[in-house]
């Protein structure tokens, strides 16, 4: 029996404007872009991305 995930679907959300959070330290650069609000859009990390 074929066995599938239910999940939920990623949203895409259009945001014309937004704000790059960035902050490095000496182990590890985590970025976020939030919208104007301050609702966090995307992430990423180098430690997460294999640097």
């Amino acid at each position: 029996m074929d066995k599938r995930k239910t999940g939920k679907k990623k949203v895409k959300k259009n945001v014309p404007a937004g704000i790059a959070h960035i902050q490095a330290t000496f182990n590890n650069t985590l970025i976020l872009i939030s919208d104007l609000d301050g609702n966090a859009v995307a992430w990423s990390s180098a430690g997460s991305n294999g640097f």
